[in-house]
């Protein structure tokens, strides 16, 4: 999260859009509409403050969580927690619409990440999850998604976006930032380019890179000392290997599987 080098100022309060009607830099419109506005009787009241708990043991962190909501009239926080213990017990003392929480933040012996999440759920299945986090393993933000939560952002992400992600969240709809959405990317990238490794030998797999790079088969054939009709004959292995039916259907596998990226020696 980038947190302000020193607090917002408290004097002049920065209004929240409608929240039928917001729209964050080509973030999608969050109003209630279609199924939506089917469940709009079980909706808190729109056009009253959202009624949110913050949650981080870091008090840098939570401080800074603080001094955005206090800019946003939309926006009111009702109580502050410290730890998943503390968390569970002002939950359960305030009326609220929605917790800001961080993935982690137990002491040893106490449920934390996931497991804190999915028994918060439990037993407050109406309340919206926003979760903040530094994690970087994609599996454990997998994992958090999964448990329905509202948000996931990463606290390396704008400060600025998290009303984005509160207001989306209100709206039942759900959101994830900018840094998890590149990790969960760059995962799946990782995860195919390792499944390619696996199903191609590693001739075929140096010359479909040196093919996705832009080679032609003559190009690659020199490079790689091996004769055109050779190059010729694992390129096509590889391309049956991946159901691949051209040279458009591999250029575009091999830029989603990020097999253009130089492979280490």
């Amino acid at each position: 999260m980038n947190l302000p080098s020193s607090p917002p100022a408290h004097g002049t309060a920065t209004h929240l859009p409608p929240l039928r009607t917001m729209r964050e830099n080509g973030e999608p419109r969050v109003g209630l509409s279609g199924a939506g506005a089917a469940a709009a009787h079980e909706a808190p009241d729109l056009a009253a403050p959202v009624r949110v708990i913050v949650a981080d043991d870091h008090p840098l962190v939570l401080y800074a969580l603080e001094s955005l909501l206090a800019n946003y009239p939309n926006l009111q926080l009702v109580a502050r927690a410290q730890s998943v213990p503390e968390l569970f017990e002002v939950a359960a003392q305030h009326s609220f619409d929605l917790v800001l929480m961080d993935l982690y933040m137990a002491l040893p012996g106490e449920m934390d990440g996931p497991e804190a999440i999915r028994a918060f759920r439990v037993q407050f299945p109406q309340k919206a999850v926003v979760v903040l986090t530094m994690e970087n393993d994609a599996s454990v933000l997998r994992k958090t998604i999964d448990l329905e939560v509202s948000a996931v952002l990463s606290k390396r992400d704008r400060l600025d976006l998290i009303p984005v992600a509160i207001v989306s969240a209100m709206a039942r709809e759900h959101y994830v930032g900018p840094v998890v959405r590149d990790l969960l990317a760059e995962a799946a990238r990782t995860e195919r380019r390792e499944e390619v490794h696996r199903i191609l030998t590693r001739r075929e797999f140096e010359v479909l890179t040196h093919y996705a790079r832009g080679l032609g088969v003559t190009e690659i054939a020199g490079l790689l000392g091996r004769s055109v009709k050779t190059i010729s004959a694992q390129k096509c292995a590889a391309m049956k290997k991946l159901a691949l039916g051209n040279d458009i259907e591999l250029y575009r596998f091999a830029v989603e599987c990020g097999v253009t990226q130089v492979e280490p020696a």
